[in-house]
Formats: structure tokens, sequence, C-alpha cells
């Protein structure tokens, strides 16, 4: 697949799905992965946007080391998901605070309206995803790495 291609195909992968696995160094653990499931929104640049709680073990792994990378998989019937488009989105995960934070809110309830409630909360705060690298994988033998200055 030609690499302008591959990025519509894995823009349009996220637009299409709601969630992914989330993967951050645990702090407290030896910086061993720890995988999340999270909803997510997208920016005008496709970047993830996540409401997370102060709380969660996910954010106290960003606040440690940033670095962190979202698994993104088709929803499909097929008894076969290695056969399903995927990617991991590699970058580093930043805290949105001012007009950057009312302008991800907004784009993160027009996708989940139930979130509301969360994002009125004092210990909840959007993040989002500053896109390094991405693996792609459309299905058996179809497959790249797609460079964050390429992403958009």
């Amino acid at each position: 697949m030609p690499p302008t291609e591959a990025l519509l195909a894995v823009h349009r992968l996220l637009t299409a799905q709601r969630h992914g696995v989330l993967s951050t160094l645990h702090v407290r653990h030896s910086n061993w992965p720890f995988g999340s499931l999270t909803p997510y929104a997208l920016t005008e640049r496709h970047e993830p946007i996540f409401l997370f709680s102060a709380i969660a073990e996910h954010t106290h792994n960003l606040r440690a080391d940033p670095r962190a990378s979202l698994l993104v998989q088709e929803a499909t019937a097929t008894e076969s998901p290695l056969a399903s488009a995927r990617a991991t989105i590699m970058g580093r995960v930043e805290v949105l605070e001012g007009a950057a934070r009312e302008q991800a809110l907004t784009i993160y309830l027009a996708r989940f309206r139930e979130a509301a409630a969360w994002a009125t909360a004092h210990d909840f705060h959007p993040f989002v995803l500053r896109v390094a690298h991405v693996r792609w994988i459309a299905g058996f033998g179809s497959m790249g790495w797609i460079d964050g200055d390429h992403w958009v």
C-alpha cells in the first residue's frame, strides 16, 4: 500500500473505532508495560484525545514518563483477528490546559456525550497523544511505518 493510502487507511481506522489499548510504563512496577482499555476522540490532526482521572494508574504512569502507545484494531466479525486492520500509535502524552483543554473537551464530549459528568469533575483532565511513530497493519503481508512528520 503506498504511503498516502496507508496514512488515509489508518486515519479511517482511528475515526471508525472508539477505543484502544493504551500502554504506559508502570511507575511502581519497574517500568513494565501496562495496558489500559481507553476511549479516545481525535484532534483535527488525528491525534488521540483521552479523558483521564488523576487517580488512574495510566495517569500516574504518564506523569512519570509520558511515552505511550495506543493500539487500535478494526472491529470485525472474522474468526481471525490477525487478518484485520490495526495500528499502534507511539508518542508522548501531555495534559492539555487553557484553550487547548476546552477545545479537546468539546471534541471528546461530541464523541462521548456520556462523559460530560466526568469532564466537570475536579480530577479529570484531557490528555493528547502527540504522534511520533505509527506501525500499521492492513492484514497479512500489508504493513509498514508512518513517521510522525508525515502523520497529518
